[in-house]
């Protein structure tokens, strides 16, 4: 292992994704050129270590490294106590841009994947919306008073809904989907999704929809029955900050989560951060405002929207907020 190159703040150039369902504003809130494409983009992958996508580094000395390579060559000095040479990067960072509700539908566990096989892979996510139309909703979660039998009956009916939980969408709110959680993103939303580096879905209804040819989706409904958790009736929804912050404070996100950590830090001024203690990689991703990440003379720059990977053997850091008044900031790490 080589590691001539000394870790910085991370940024990754973003991979899109085109999809039918895709909307307009990561150029129209975050102000992002995207490529032309046939479908809307729906989808930037800002930090991604699969097969078929690989983030690549956009700044610095390491400048057109892959993840896997930095992986391959940084190891536990990358991503800290829980290394495992033979193992992906554990989470898969997104934006989503949804023009149109997504489709109904689920992730599973651990042990559902094991059941189900063929690749399935077990999935937690959480969502952070960082802009909303309105009359944007998220559906997340089934009805208190519903029963399977119930839901499943109501499938190719617009009465489907009575038996989720559907909420309000507000800029600042978080989401907890957890593996076996029934949910989609509804239209107008722009959110930030942290998950665990999966892409096994089961559609459970797509609304009729059909493609540009006249297609509909293929749906999982054997394979979402195995998936859905039905005595699972909490709600997932965490509620933004109401007040104000006159000096650094920082709000848990997700708490007691196996798979990831999420802080929504609220920064007045520069804050004051370390990887020794949680020996993780940090993930800092600017929602409301730009920020500039790093020590020693070496800061990497985000805009709103935009992620680094802050390296475990980085120690102590700053974030600091490059506009005046109150920054939203979510830091991540397992």
């Amino acid at each position: 292992m080589t590691t001539n190159l000394k870790l910085y703040p991370l940024r990754f150039n973003p991979v899109y994704k085109p999809v039918m369902w895709g909307g307009d504003q990561l150029t129209s809130v975050l102000g992002r050129e995207l490529p032309e494409t046939e479908e809307p983009i729906g989808e930037s992958w800002e930090l991604v270590d699969r097969d078929d996508a690989q983030s690549v580094v956009a700044n610095g000395a390491l400048q057109g490294k892959t993840i896997r390579e930095l992986i391959e060559e940084y190891g536990s000095l990358l991503l800290g106590k829980n290394f495992n040479q033979n193992s992906r990067f554990p989470l898969l960072i997104k934006l989503i841009d949804a023009g149109q509700r997504l489709s109904l539908q689920v992730h599973p566990d651990a042990a559902a994947s094991q059941q189900l096989g063929e690749g399935a892979e077990p999935k937690t996510e959480m969502w952070y919306i960082i802009a909303s139309k309105p009359g944007a909703k998220i559906i997340a979660g089934l009805n208190t008073r519903s029963t399977r039998q119930q839901l499943m009956s109501s499938l190719g009916s617009s009465e489907i809904e009575k038996h989720l939980q559907v909420f309000k969408s507000e800029p600042g709110d978080a989401y907890f989907i957890y593996s076996g959680t029934i949910h989609a993103i509804g239209e107008g939303n722009l959110l930030l999704e942290i998950q665990q580096n999966s892409d096994t879905t089961y559609r459970v209804s797509d609304w009729g929809r059909k493609d540009r040819n006249g297609n509909s989706r293929e749906l999982h409904l054997e394979q979402a029955l195995k998936a859905i958790d039905f005595m699972n009736r909490t709600s997932p929804r965490i509620t933004g900050v109401t007040d104000t912050a006159t000096h650094n404070r920082k709000f848990p996100v997700i708490n007691h989560c196996p798979f990831f950590k999420v802080d929504d830090l609220r920064l007045t001024g520069s804050w004051l951060d370390t990887t020794a203690l949680s020996k993780s990689f940090h993930l800092i991703s600017a929602i409301t405002g730009p920020v500039e990440v790093g020590n020693e003379g070496f800061f990497t720059a985000l805009k709103p929207g935009e992620t680094c990977l802050v390296p475990a053997c980085t120690g102590d850091y700053r974030i600091n907020p490059l506009q005046s008044g109150e920054t939203t900031v979510l830091r991540t790490n397992i």
